[in-house]
């Protein structure tokens, strides 16, 4: 059983989350294939894994969201997890119009503890636009990949994200007071050093995981693009900006304003310029590129939430990325509409069938 030595959800039980009022799945640590038609409530059961992490989970919801209509009395996440270093009990839940609230092994704790105990990395079909779509989805892709290697680029973020938004009410207010300036763009200079240099170092272990890597899936080349420039001391640079920061009432120089770019390295073609079918593709590649590079780093993959993720592969390509992922030994949870998707994973892996009966969810594992 892979559960034991990996990083893996054994139980999932929600409770009034989305479209399950109860429900209750256990795992073994295999694959995971969640089947059912479009509304079932597959991407929900996803949903609420990924909130087994910081963060808002892969849809970005806010807690009050998730509680299932038209009841709106709260919602419940609870799971036994095989972690980095130990087994726990994890809940996470949260009351109406009030905040998200964590639990390990039946204590209080905060929302970043959860990432000392799981790693999660997930693709969902709003990535499929990833590369022809606005940078800031580009950037919440990068700094989600990130976080995956260091838990604490978020309160880098969230630091930085605060010193910005009170510098804008301050451009905004057309405050001139230097000194006001100063201690914020402070603030931002340090807490960007760390975002830009994390960043830097997830790209370079991404490719470092891609080189010389067995896959089917292409690899992809990736550069971190800086529209205002790459400013090595970005704290005069905010100060020589005010001006022009005034007038447009934001700051435009800054780690908020990093660009992803990738290109198919075989091809040498731009992802933008890519077909869809070679997008996905690009997307899965770097989705193992950072489960690889965290295997080495932990000792053990992380746990990967795919949704839709057979969308736009072909049957070659659907067969070769569950080789993939049992090569990798990781606990892949996915969803799809037809079982046939995953008839090449076979007994290597766990099915569930997830329906929706007159309002109620229904969850059952079919048997290999």
């Amino acid at each position: 059983m892979q559960g034991v030595g990996g990083l893996a959800i054994l139980s999932l039980a929600l409770s009034h989350f989305r479209s399950h009022r109860a429900a209750r799945l256990q795992f073994d640590g295999r694959p995971v294939a969640l089947v059912g038609v479009n509304g079932a409530g597959k991407t929900n059961i996803l949903e609420a894994v990924s909130l087994l992490s910081p963060g808002r989970g892969l849809r970005r919801a806010g807690s009050d969201e998730l509680a299932q209509r038209p009841a709106a009395i709260g919602w419940k996440v609870a799971a036994a997890v095989s972690g980095l270093t130990a087994a726990h009990e994890l809940e996470t839940w949260a009351e109406p119009g009030a905040a998200r609230q964590v639990r390990i092994d039946g204590k209080a704790a905060p929302q970043l503890a959860l990432a000392q105990i799981l790693r999660m990395v997930w693709l969902v079909p709003s990535m499929d636009r990833l590369w022809i779509e606005g940078a800031e989805g580009r950037r919440r892709f990068l700094d989600r990949m990130v976080l995956s290697f260091a838990p604490d680029h978020g309160e880098a973020v969230l630091t930085y994200e605060k010193a910005m938004r009170d510098r804008n009410r301050l451009l905004k207010d057309q405050v001139t007071d230097p000194f006001w300036y100063a201690a914020l763009e402070s603030q931002m200079a340090s807490s960007g050093a760390v975002i830009a240099a994390n960043r830097t170092a997830a790209v370079l272990r991404l490719a470092a995981a891609q080189e010389g890597a067995e896959t089917a899936f292409p690899r992809a080349d990736l550069t971190i693009l800086h529209p205002e420039g790459d400013h090595g001391d970005l704290a005069q640079a905010l100060a020589d900006s005010r001006r022009r920061d005034m007038a447009a009432g934001r700051a435009l120089v800054g780690p908020h304003r990093a660009d992803l770019a990738a290109v198919y390295t075989a091809k040498g073609v731009a992802a933008d310029l890519c077909s869809t079918g070679e997008q996905k593709a690009l997307l899965i590649s770097l989705m193992l590129a950072n489960a690889r590079a965290l295997a080495a780093d932990l000792g053990r993959p992380p746990i990967l939430l795919l949704d839709e993720v057979a969308a736009h592969l072909d049957a070659g390509r659907r067969a070769a990325l569950y080789e993939e992922l049992c090569a990798l030994g990781a606990q892949a949870i996915m969803t799809g509409t037809e079982p046939g998707l995953f008839d090449s994973l076979g007994n290597r892996g766990q099915t569930f069938t997830v329906s929706d009966l007159n309002g109620q969810s229904s969850i059952t594992e079919i048997a290999a």
